[in-house]
Order: structure tokens, then C-alpha cells, then sequence
């Protein structure tokens, strides 16, 4: 089977879930993948080895502004006679079916020629009424038509009653000692200037990723340029996490048991979901800003990061995959939140409360 495989590659969880999907591909020989990447330059991309001689194209991403979505920055880097092009150019008859982790291109190109095509990422679950705020019927309708399939497996942290796949998180495994005191800070998307004045008043060490690394920094915040190993491990040894309220990053996260502070990206839909969630499932301590008043009262009275195990989604969904998708979705949801550890089947009506780690 050719596959068209199509990655939003704005953010790194994107990424690192097709990192897996692409590790548990190679053992499938008889699925030949073809990768495409789009919503971020490509001189932006890093540590792209896995995915042999994939394909870029410019697509569709959100511009942010100091920690907020600005609509008027999105809509003049639009380029939709560029966009337009690349989905009426894209070979997808070339393949047998386009899979898309909420990537544009190849869905909307999928779309127009009627190929077989699989939405597989966290955006999909939005497709079922699951935690998220209140009439925001806009970006709910842009979810919709933003990356349009014909099949989808959704992913979250729980799956709410609904065939949700858990996520696409393995611990990381490092040589690392697992008991650091500094925090991990990952916030690529707030004005850096003003916190790390703040991160400059607390009493720990900090490091921080995603923010650039030649900006003055106080002795306790290390900054580091973007590093999978590195990141990785840092992320092993933190004492804790403060984090925007993407889902990947947080998946990961809660595989390690680390206790988490959250903030989710002003005008972001998914992220402000995301936290919502996040609070109902109470996985997070989530906030409205990032401070030092804020952080230290957090740090006080730091709680016990929550330990959940998922499966190994991945490898389930590429055998799935090379089975010719006998299991309907649903029934491969409940084979998959089965395995989860702790509890959290698919049989249950509500969240349980988690394993304290």
C-alpha cells in the first residue's frame, strides 16, 4: 500500500507524534510512506532523518503574537493562491490512501480527487462533544474544514464516552538521574522578555526551551536551543513542567508523573480546550498567566504529578493499518483504553481519578 502521509508541522507535537508513527511504519515494509510537511519553513525543521526525502509545501499555520493569536498577522501571510495550487498539483493518485495529522494539503487534495483518506492526530477528537469552551461556533467550523477526511481517529487524554484513540506518548527512556530540582520551561509562544524577568525571581533553577537563545538571561534559566535528546532528557529529570496547553507535550508528560502548569494560548480553540480539560480531569494546575507570584504559590505547594501509562498507540494503529482496517474505530478504541494504566476504560462513563505517582 503507497500512503501520502501529511504533517502540520507548526508545532512539535505534530512532529514527535509522526516521529512514532514513522518508527512503527518501518516495520511494515509493505506500507510504502511518502511525507509531507507543511505550516512551517523548512529551514525550521530539524532532526528530520526519519522521514527520508519527505516533501514540504508552504499550507496554512496561526500567527502569534505575545502569547495570543493575532487574526490580522494570520490572515496577510495567507497565501491562498499558493495554497490552491499546491492541492490541485499534489500527485495523490499516485497513492492509495492519504493519511493527514491535520495537514491541509493533503487532505483538501485527498479531498478533491475522492481518494481514501484518515485524519489521525488530536484535532480530530474535536469531532465529538468533548470538553472545550462555549459558543465558539467559528473555530469549531474552522476545525472542521481546516484538514477534512473521510475517516478519523482521535486522540486525547481520556476518551470522554467517545471512540478517542489515548494518545501517541511513550516515557522517554534517558541514563539520566530522574530526581533534578530545576523546572522545564516550554513556552515558545509568550513575549520571552518580560518572563524571564519573572522566571528571574524565583528560587529554583529553570531551564527553558523555546524561546530564543541569545536573549539576557538571569544566572538560575539556562536557555536551550531546540534538541530532541536534550529535550528529552530535561524533561526526564525535571522537577516539573511549565507548558502552554499543547497536547503532545503534556501526553509525554504525564508518562513521567511530573506535576504540570499550564497556560493555554489566548484565542487558541484547542488549547483553551485543552486546558479545560486538563481542569475537569484534574491532570494540571492550570492558569491564566505566567508569573512569579503565580509559579512560586505553585511551587509551594507543589502537587504530586499524576502517572499514566498509554499503550503503544502507534505500533496499534500502523498494524491496523497493515491488517486493512478490519476494526472498525470504535472497536479499536476500546481494545487500546483497555490497556491503559491506571484504570481509565473505555467503558466508563466519567474520568477516574488517577494514580498519584
Amino acid at each position: 500500500m503507497k500512503i501520502l502521509y501529511g504533517v502540520q508541522g507548526t508545532g512539535n507535537g505534530h512532529i514527535s507524534r509522526a516521529r512514532a508513527m514513522a518508527k512503527a511504519l518501518q516495520q511494515y515494509p509493505e506500507l510504502e510512506v511518502q511525507w509531507l510537511f507543511s505550516g512551517r519553513s523548512p529551514e525550521k525543521l530539524f532532526s528530520m532523518e526519519i522521514f527520508g526525502d519527505y516533501w514540504w509545501r508552504e499550507g496554512l499555520t496561526f500567527v502569534h503574537r505575545r502569547g495570543k493569536i493575532s487574526p490580522t498577522a494570520t490572515t496577510r501571510q495567507l497565501n491562498l493562491r499558493r495554497l490552491l495550487r499546491d492541492i490541485r498539483e499534489l500527485p495523490v493518485d499516485d497513492f492509495d490512501l492519504v493519511i493527514s495529522d491535520f495537514e491541509p494539503v493533503s487532505a483538501w487534495a485527498a479531498k478533491r480527487r475522492g481518494k481514501p483518506s484518515l485524519g489521525l492526530g488530536h484535532q480530530y477528537a474535536f469531532n465529538f462533544p468533548i470538553p472545550a469552551p462555549r459558543f465558539n461556533w467559528m473555530a469549531r467550523n474552522i476545525m472542521r474544514v481546516f484538514a477534512p477526511v473521510q475517516m478519523s481517529l482521535g486522540m486525547h487524554w481520556y476518551h470522554f464516552g467517545h471512540p478517542i484513540l489515548p494518545p501517541i506518548a511513550q516515557p522517554h527512556v534517558t541514563d539520566t538521574p530522574v530526581n533534578s530540582e530545576h523546572i522545564l520551561v516550554y513556552l515558545p509562544f509568550e513575549h520571552h522578555e518580560p518572563l524571564l524577568r519573572e522566571l528571574a525571581q524565583l528560587p529554583c533553577q529553570c531551564i527553558f526551551y523555546g524561546a530564543p537563545t541569545d536573549l539576557p538571561a538571569a544566572a538560575n534559566i539556562q536557555l536551550k536551543a531546540p534538541s530532541i535528546e536534550g529535550f528529552q532528557r530535561d524533561l526526564a529529570s525535571a522537577r516539573a513542567v511549565i507548558c502552554n496547553s499543547g497536547f503532545e507535550l503534556i501526553a509525554e508528560t504525564l508518562t513521567l508523573g511530573k506535576p504540570i502548569l499550564t497556560r493555554p494560548l489566548s484565542g487558541q480553540f484547542e488549547q483553551e480546550a485543552n486546558a479545560q480539560a486538563l481542569q475537569e480531569l484534574q491532570l494540571a494546575r492550570v492558569v491564566d498567566r505566567v508569573d512569579a507570584p503565580t509559579v512560586r504559590a505553585w511551587l509551594d505547594d507543589l502537587p504530586t504529578g499524576v502517572r499514566i501509562e498509554w499503550p503503544d498507540v502507534a505500533g496499534h494503529i500502523v498494524q491496523w493499518l497493515a491488517g486493512g482496517r478490519r476494526e472498525t474505530p470504535a472497536q479499536l478504541t476500546e481494545r487500546l483504553w483497555e490497556q491503559v494504566v491506571p484504570g481509565r476504560g473505555s467503558r466508563m462513563a466519567a474520568p477516574a481519578q488517577a494514580t498519584a505517582d
